[in-house]
């Protein structure tokens, strides 16, 4: 085995633990393969079921290898975890490879199901979150999938309007700072309004004075955590 392929098997290779967030790889049916970051909380146990947090990273985190997967520690919940800060829940952060400039939706279909096999996750405790990139599959995936979420969180990302419908089952708090260069804040304005007409459970909050980096204050707020894990399906 060369050095470079030793080395990709011991980044990944260290057992999942409570309290811990390490990499792991995961091959697919459909002969893709995801790398990823897995947090069990400290109290983890397979005879208890944990609510999921589904982290998911902007464009600049995608990478090809598990070595590069330590690009997705830079922002939000997995940071937080390498700062430090502990979680109530499991929290799986994958990451995109770059051969596409978008979420690979299909992979995270198949990827979701299998995470559940593998951890004690309660099923009706599932949470999406996500920024830019990351924030629009957040809305993609909650409308692929109605009513899996108990809730998501995109923050500084947009969706298409027509997938109203299928996420009026699903409670959203959406963020986006109100000087966006790169995601105008219309595009979360233009889906949180699209179901509030359908009288979805939906709500927006916009930062004044941030441009596209809104997901340091979002992830930094122990409001967002309150609510996410107040909500069931």
């Amino acid at each position: 085995m060369s050095k470079s392929n030793t080395e990709m098997n011991q980044s990944v290779a260290e057992k999942p633990g409570p309290g811990k967030q390490v990499a792991q790889q995961m091959k697919l049916k459909n002969g893709n393969t995801i790398c990823y970051y897995v947090y069990l909380p400290e109290d983890y146990s397979t005879g208890t079921k944990f609510s999921l947090m589904l982290f998911l990273h902007g464009r600049g985190e995608r990478g090809d290898t598990p070595q590069e997967l330590k690009r997705v520690l830079v922002h939000g919940p997995p940071k937080l975890i390498e700062q430090g800060k502990q979680f109530p829940c499991i929290v799986i952060s994958p990451q995109q490879t770059t051969d596409n400039l978008w979420w690979t939706i299909r992979n995270l279909l198949e990827f979701l199901p299998i995470i559940e096999e593998k951890y004690s996750v309660d099923p009706q405790r599932i949470f999406c979150t996500g920024l830019s990139m990351g924030g629009f599959a957040a809305w993609s995936l909650a409308a692929e999938l109605p009513g899996y979420f108990a809730a998501i969180a995109p923050v500084c990302g947009g969706g298409e309007v027509e997938w109203a419908e299928r996420l009026t089952q699903t409670p959203t708090w959406a963020f986006h700072g109100s000087k966006d260069d790169v995601i105008a804040i219309k595009r979360s304005e233009e889906m949180v309004e699209a179901i509030q007409k359908l009288k979805g459970n939906v709500k927006l909050t916009t930062y004044p004075d941030l441009g596209h980096d809104s997901w340091t204050v979002t992830y930094s707020n122990p409001d967002l955590y309150r609510w996410l894990f107040s909500q069931k399906t």
